[in-house]
């Protein structure tokens, strides 16, 4: 949802400015689509970079508790034990439960419940970088599409009608999903990406005519 929310309000900020500075057509969708390819590889690899920390610290975790496991497994047994007998257990199943766990898989038992890394939670540095490059770039592609499929007469105001439901019916959905108020949400992007676009059209037209 975010990576497609930048998406859209970065690459029609960028195109409006460009279009404002009086610039062509061939230039305005030649910058709109350098933005678009510039964006998703940003977005990828500050995901790569992030989610590979992450990944690196999980690792270093499932070393530590590997390593404890080996050197005292019946107290690591004892301390999977105190773990389900703290969520409810009476102290003869918790013991019973954290053996048959530890007796088929000792490490992803402790990683599941001690550490809170269930095996398909675990960071994936590849599958998040490829999430927000496309999502960066389903949302970009909407303005782009606006600026240059219309003609110089509206292809402005299609590019920032394009982009203000876009954001407004991103804000909505996000705002339903998380269980939020859908019209503060949408009113507040929608507001935040006019003022962006505004911002961007002023400076596009006045370094246009500097220059």
């Amino acid at each position: 949802m975010l990576g497609a929310n930048d998406g859209i309000l970065s690459t029609s900020s960028l195109v409006l400015g460009v279009a404002a500075s009086g610039a062509s057509r061939s230039a305005i969708v030649t910058a709109g689509v350098s933005g678009l390819v510039a964006g998703a590889g940003s977005m990828a690899a500050g995901e790569y970079v992030s989610v590979s920390s992450q990944r690196d610290t999980e690792e270093a975790d499932l070393r530590l508790e590997a390593s404890e496991l080996a050197e005292d497994p019946e107290g690591e047994l004892a301390e999977l034990a105190g773990i389900y007998e703290a969520r409810g257990l009476e102290p003869e199943l918790a013991a019973r439960v954290a053996a048959a766990l530890s007796e088929r898989d000792a490490l992803a038992a402790h990683a599941r419940d001690e550490l809170g890394l269930p095996e398909d939670r675990r960071a994936r540095p590849l599958q998040a970088a490829g999430a927000s490059a496309l999502s960066f770039a389903t949302g970009a592609i909407l303005p782009l599409l606006a600026i240059g499929l219309f003609g110089a007469s509206v292809r402005v105001v299609a590019c920032v009608l394009v982009t203000i439901l876009a954001l407004g019916g991103l804000g909505a959905l996000g705002a339903r999903l998380g269980g939020a108020p859908e019209l503060p949400a949408l009113l507040r992007v929608v507001f935040w990406g006019v003022v962006a676009m505004g911002a961007t059209a002023a400076i596009g037209a006045l370094i246009g005519s500097i220059v």
